[in-house]
């Protein structure tokens, strides 16, 4: 006799959701109660999300946060895609899956997957794109994926509307055993307002409906998540422009502005909103170093990598907290004018750190006029990004009261995000489901 056939579950991904704003989501809120769960530091998307498919923490599967520092190579890398990154087994592996974009989808074991992913001229040249691998034609019977919406000075609904959709077209056509969506444009006001407006969690949910209706006409069980909460904040900690001052970070100037050479310095920060990674040349300069970043206003405490569970080969030497108003700015520069040419443009893969200043823009007037240049076939750098850090009101990254963290809605759903990978395979496995 074969083995019995798995149940079906459908996980919505459904970023900055909190206890709090349940109230606002009511076809969120009558699939169960949230429990709100423990979820490791630094609590952001890349981190959070290896956390949920192998059921580790960072010291295991690596991911340390949305970038970390290379050493071998001297590179900051943030938002890499390839699911090879992540060590260790994952939910998806011998489940029929379909993964909507969810990250480090890029060789990935699921069967069907859909990811944002660009295409990069020899010139330098961007044209944005997905790679669609569900065998459904998204794009023919959606129209294009609304890329400037998912990140950027216009990021907003359009894309959640968009994922779901394709979720609901992926459910209708294949009816995977195990279906993977992520819904993400309530981290885009969270990061622009101190508070996420009602409105907000209104549209995400109704796209989460969508996706909930065709779920349960299927019979398929909706579970859903949530990586992290957002919080108010209006301190931005200019730390590397800190260790700069010190002495220790060092610049090179040129054509393009002054870029960071970490292969010179003797400290500098991997800034990750309310978590910094602090990469120390030297192991005799590491107490120093500590011991200047305590004085640093806005830094709540300095702590050894495995405090945290983040003992790993990647992590810096140091982690820096800071307070619960405050986050972590990855500026070195010291006047605007030399800033790195690619600090006013919407350049995820080269900033050494995370930058919510990409949110927002200077100019629509400006923005307007560089499309026009690029219409004529001219070069040009799409620079209408501000370096005003105190534009930024929500930020994450630390463990925030529950009513503000993150949660889980399911049957009978456990408290820490560790436990959900086996959640999960009980929730496909049981007989009673």
């Amino acid at each position: 006799m074969g083995a019995d056939p798995l149940n079906k579950v459908c996980v919505l991904n459904v970023v900055g959701l909190t206890p709090a704003l349940l109230a606002f989501a009511p076809r969120l809120a009558a699939l169960g109660s949230p429990v709100p769960w423990n979820c490791p530091l630094p609590a952001v998307t890349c981190t959070a999300q290896a956390t949920l498919l192998t059921g580790t923490l960072p010291r295991e599967h690596g991911i340390v946060g949305n970038g970390w520092y290379e050493r071998s190579t001297g590179e900051v890398r943030f938002w890499q895609q390839s699911n090879h990154l992540i060590h260790g087994s994952k939910l998806y592996d011998g489940v029929e899956t379909a993964k909507l974009f969810w990250w480090f989808n890029q060789g990935a074991s699921a069967r069907w997957s859909v990811t944002p992913k660009p295409h990069y001229g020899c010139d330098g040249s961007k044209e944005f794109g997905i790679i669609d691998r569900t065998d459904c034609d998204l794009e023919r019977r959606l129209g294009a994926f609304p890329f400037f919406t998912f990140w950027g000075p216009n990021a907003g609904w359009p894309c959640s509307q968009w994922i779901a959709r394709a979720a609901v077209e992926t459910l209708k056509q294949k009816s995977p055993t195990l279906t993977l969506v992520y819904l993400p444009h309530l981290d885009y006001d969270g990061q622009r307002c101190p508070t996420v407006a009602p409105e907000r969690v209104a549209e995400v949910d109704q796209c989460a409906g969508w996706i909930i209706d065709q779920a349960q006409e299927l019979g398929i069980q909706v579970v859903v998540v949530s990586e992290y909460g957002l919080v108010p904040v209006h301190r931005p900690i200019f730390i590397n422009r800190y260790l700069r001052e010190a002495g220790l970070l060092e610049v090179r100037d040129g054509p393009y502005g002054e870029m960071l050479q970490t292969l010179e310095s003797s400290a500098f920060a991997v800034v990750d909103h309310q978590v910094a990674h602090v990469y120390v040349a030297r192991t005799e300069h590491r107490s120093d170093v500590r011991r200047r970043l305590l004085e640093l206003p806005g830094v709540a405490d300095v702590v050894a990598p495995g405090e945290l569970g983040l003992d790993h080969p990647r992590s810096g030497d140091w982690i820096a907290l800071a307070e619960p108003d405050a986050w972590f700015a990855y500026y070195y520069w010291l006047d605007d004018r030399r800033a790195p040419d690619f600090a006013r443009t919407v350049d995820i893969h080269r900033k050494p750190g995370y930058d919510p200043c990409e949110l927002f823009m200077t100019s629509k007037l400006r923005a307007g006029a560089r499309l026009l240049q690029k219409k004529l076939g001219f070069r040009y750098r799409m620079d209408v990004i501000p370096l005003d850090a105190t534009l930024v009101q929500g930020s994450h990254g630390l463990q925030p009261a529950p009513e503000s963290g993150p949660l889980i809605i399911g049957p009978n759903a456990p408290d820490r995000m560790t436990d959900f990978k086996d959640y999960i395979l009980q929730l496909l496995s049981d007989k009673k489901h």
